[in-house]
């Protein structure tokens, strides 16, 4: 279902549409949980990146706020969109774990070709259930008697989330795990077509507008069902200037092409560096081989200006060093420099 007029956004305006809702215009005060379900979750394979992705987001983040909502399980850890360790809110986990839990497994088993098979697996996953039970275990306690492919696997096949003190700033390696529902309480009694319309709705709040093969991507589904979904949500709908149909929540905030973007630092595995929003060229396309290529398919960290990627940066000796990719003007790059300044100071 849609409402509204099928108006047409430039690709200056997606990137606005996109910059604004991961708060990469403005920094916003709000709570961790709050925040984390209005930019659907960040990627998190490696801890700190889900710090400086914060950072970069919210005013005022310090380190240990994040640390703490980790430990207090109001935020939490878990492989989920793409078979990838996302950080959410406790609240979107479920939702979130149940709409991906049957492509998570296809796509798993297809990469794998069949070894080891569901039903290793699966029987391997009983062994590891038995073993955690309502306690947290470390890796290699875990894994004991499992190959890694399978070991992998069970992480697949049962809703596990990643426990403090492991994925943290401190200890980066995301290794003590434990089963979800002992961690965060059972499932709540929603079917995979509910969860799938939350998918929906948490990916337009966070990435929006979009077209539905884009949401597939994200979330690592196929596109059948997210299209079909869509279908049943009452969304505005756009076309993009080549004529794409593009679907939104109706009241999503789209600023205009010309909103002032400062510059914005942003870590090891964003989200908005990947091919779903390719169309907003926050990442241009001249740029794309210098932040992922075969030996770093994570892509590198990475610094905005005016809503684009124009260079990468590192933390290094007490100092982040700015590698721009093409000479930047004097003011541009005195901004830049006050906020690595700060960046700086938030490693230290």
């Amino acid at each position: 279902m849609s409402v509204g007029a099928e108006r047409v956004l430039t690709q200056r305006e997606l990137n606005r549409a996109l910059l604004e809702r991961q708060f990469l215009l403005s920094r916003r005060r709000l709570s961790l949980p709050r925040a984390l379900e209005r930019i659907a979750g960040l990627q998190a394979q490696y801890a700190p990146s889900m710090y400086i992705g914060l950072w970069s987001r919210l005013e005022g983040f310090e380190r240990d706020q994040l640390t703490r909502a980790l430990e207090r399980r109001s935020v939490v850890q878990g492989t989920l969109m793409r078979v990838t360790i996302h950080l959410v809110s406790a609240r979107d986990y479920w939702p979130f774990a149940i709409a991906v839990r049957d492509p998570r497994r296809e796509l798993w088993l297809r990469a794998h070709r069949g070894k080891p098979t569901a039903r290793q697996v699966a029987a391997a996953a009983a062994i590891a259930r038995r073993r955690l039970g309502a306690s947290s275990l470390g890796r290699s306690e875990l894994i004991e008697g499992m190959d890694t492919p399978t070991f992998n696997g069970v992480g697949i096949w049962l809703d596990l989330v990643r426990v403090p003190p492991a994925g943290t700033w401190e200890h980066r390696r995301a290794d003590i795990y434990a089963m979800a529902e002992a961690w965060l309480g059972p499932a709540p009694q929603v079917s995979p077509g509910e969860a799938l319309g939350r998918v929906i709705r948490a990916y337009l709040r966070g990435f929006g507008p979009a077209a539905p093969a884009e949401i597939a991507n994200w979330a690592g589904t196929p596109i059948r069902p997210v299209a079909k979904a869509v279908e049943r949500l009452e969304l505005r709908r756009f076309r993009t200037e080549d004529g794409g149909l593009l679907v939104d929540l109706p009241r999503a905030p789209l600023p205009p092409a010309d909103a002032v973007a400062p510059p914005r630092f942003l870590p090891t595995w964003d989200a908005t560096m990947l091919v779903h929003c390719r169309r907003t060229q926050i990442l241009p396309e001249e740029h794309r081989p210098k932040l992922f290529n075969t030996k770093t398919p994570q892509s590198i960290p990475s610094f905005t200006i005016d809503g684009s990627v124009a260079g990468s940066w590192r933390y290094d000796e007490g100092r982040v060093k700015l590698e721009p990719f093409e000479r930047l003007p004097p003011v541009t790059r005195s901004e830049l420099e006050d906020e690595a300044n700060r960046l700086a100071a938030f490693h230290a």
